[in-house]
């Protein structure tokens, strides 16, 4: 642009005025200072949060050490009471420890007496024993002496008796011919003897385990009939003779029964009847007529 001679030029615009130093030096410093004021506020902020979870941790902490209190106090309530009621049996196993100390020092003293006097008896049984003992050997010896003078007996009344020849079996035995001999019989016990003296009945009669009827007599022969009723049986034994060995067999018995006769008179008969041991001598007779 030209510039007219004698045109006034306006002046210049005014030059601002350079800013002072110190303000930046001050803005410089404010700045730091909200720099560090959001640093501490931060760290405060971050701080009060770690405190906060170290707070929520100790509290459930302190929850869980609560309920851990609880159950160790539970426990020792329950401790406390088996330790009460095991004092009190302690206390009582004392007391039965010294019941049964004391009933074992009685029971040991009874014992003691009890082994004295089953002693003392034990030495009076000894003493009666061998009282005994020799009252027995003398019992025995004598008793020796007795079998022996018996047996010497026996054999002499087995001398005095007479054997005969049976009926039935042809085989001789002893007899008795009269009433001194028939108790030598009797004393010798080989079998059972049932002496009788019969007479003429109708029916038959028991003698032992049979029924004897005498049917006919003849005084002058010294001959006799008889009936035997056994084993719902009869048996008739004619005109037998006196001191004859009648014999007859019965149930049950392995030897026979024999029949003596050794007196007759009018109308009776006197002598004995012989069974074996073996056989029941009481067994009943059989009905007659049977």
């Amino acid at each position: 642009m030209s510039i007219t001679p004698g045109t006034n030029i306006p002046d210049a615009p005014p030059q601002a005025s350079p800013i002072p130093r110190w303000i930046y030096f001050a803005f410089l410093i404010l700045l730091g200072g909200i720099g560090y004021l959001g640093y501490t506020e931060y760290s405060a902020h971050t701080q009060l949060a770690a405190h906060a979870a170290d707070l929520a941790k100790a509290q459930d902490q302190a929850t869980q050490l609560s309920a851990r209190l609880d159950q160790a106090n539970g426990r020792i309530a329950e401790l406390r009471g088996q330790l009460d009621v095991t004092s009190r049996h302690i206390n009582l196993t004392q007391a039965e420890v010294a019941q049964a100390h004391s009933l074992a020092l009685q029971d040991q003293a009874d014992q003691k007496a009890s082994d004295d006097k089953l002693t003392a008896q034990i030495g009076q049984v000894k003493s009666e024993s061998d009282a005994k003992i020799g009252a027995v050997s003398n019992d025995v010896n004598g008793a020796k002496s007795d079998i022996a003078a018996t047996k010497t007996d026996l054999e002499a009344t087995k001398g005095k008796l007479t054997s005969a020849i049976g009926d039935v079996t042809n085989q001789g035995g002893l007899i008795a011919r009269n009433h001194e001999e028939l108790e030598d019989l009797k004393r010798l016990g080989e079998r059972n003897i049932f002496d009788f003296s019969l007479g003429k009945t109708k029916t038959p009669q028991k003698v032992g385990p049979v029924q004897l009827q005498l049917t006919k007599v003849d005084t002058k022969h010294y001959r006799y009939s008889v009936l035997v009723v056994a084993d719902d049986k009869q048996i008739e034994k004619k005109d037998k003779t006196v001191d004859e060995l009648m014999q007859f067999y019965v149930r049950g018995a392995r030897a026979p029964y024999e029949l003596v006769v050794f007196e007759v008179s009018k109308d009776k008969i006197t002598g004995y009847l012989s069974t074996p041991k073996d056989v029941n001598a009481t067994s009943p007779a059989a009905k007659p007529g049977s």
